[in-house]
């Protein structure tokens, strides 16, 4: 069960540093702020892997450099198939010697710059490697050590993309998180068949241009959007699921959140 389906409790996107940083002593330190404040709020703390293709630190470099605790059930840390497989058997090494319980598995955004696994990096007779097989060769290479979440698109074909669920739940999925959901959307009652725990993206800027890249079809820019009023909604919509903040405003919206979806007795941290 990964941390935030509890009532109150959010997943809440935390964007790590690039590697080209312009001052990335400045970037490290904000990273460790939030990072920190996230989890004395009593939420979890996400880390993409090399968002949109930017190479990026991992979230397990950033929390051993920076000492940031992480056994505490709160941390998902996100890897993708863009990594050599040194890499990526340092990167699962490296979070159970930091004590990380969740990660979620993604195919992940492609680069020039980034390498990409192989179906024979892996022993899987595949042309490409999919999250399918990155879950696969973490339950092999960690048997029983991880809670592994797996990404669905409601925006996508939604025959293709159940099938694809399928898949994903037959080689050991433990939890599921949607791209951002405006409102409600017919796909998240799909997704209850599953029997999984489900965790619904929310979309919490104002810049509607990358919702329009992240969600891969056109949303008018004049359009009126409030990311609280729409967590809002999806809180009330569907009580059973967790919550997934991406670009959340830290100055303005992050104190906001006890009130969207205050906890009761049994959701206490």
């Amino acid at each position: 069960m990964p941390a935030g389906i509890e009532n109150g409790v959010f997943h809440v996107e935390l964007l790590s540093p690039k590697q080209s940083a312009d001052d990335l002593e400045a970037d490290l330190a904000r990273f460790a702020e939030r990072y920190r404040r996230i989890l004395d709020a009593g939420h979890a703390v996400c880390i993409p892997d090399n968002p949109m293709g930017t190479l990026a630190f991992h979230a397990t470099e950033l929390i051993r450099e920076l000492a940031l605790p992480a056994g505490n059930g709160r941390i998902s840390a996100h890897i993708n198939t863009f990594h050599t497989r040194k890499n990526l058997d340092e990167i699962l090494a490296m979070a159970i010697d930091l004590g990380i319980d969740n990660l979620l598995t993604i195919s992940g955004d492609g680069s020039p710059r980034l390498p990409r696994l192989s179906g024979g990096d892996l022993g899987e007779n595949v042309h490409s490697v999919t999250a399918v097989e990155l879950l696969k060769h973490v339950r092999r290479a960690c048997p029983g050590r991880f809670s592994i979440g797996v990404a669905f698109n409601p925006y996508e074909p939604q025959d293709d993309e159940l099938e694809k669920m399928r898949m994903k739940v037959d080689a050991g999925a433990d939890f599921i998180t949607t791209q951002p959901v405006l409102g409600e959307h017919p796909a998240v009652e799909a997704l209850h068949e599953f029997g999984l725990p489900i965790v619904l993206g929310c979309w919490m800027s104002k810049r509607l241009y990358l919702l329009s890249e992240c969600v891969g079809y056109e949303i008018p820019q004049d359009a009126v959007y409030d990311g609280l009023e729409n967590l809002r909604a999806l809180t009330g919509r569907y009580p059973g699921c967790g919550f997934y903040l991406t670009m959340l405003g830290f100055k303005t919206q992050f104190p906001q959140l006890g009130e969207v979806w205050p906890r009761d007795e049994e959701g206490e941290a």
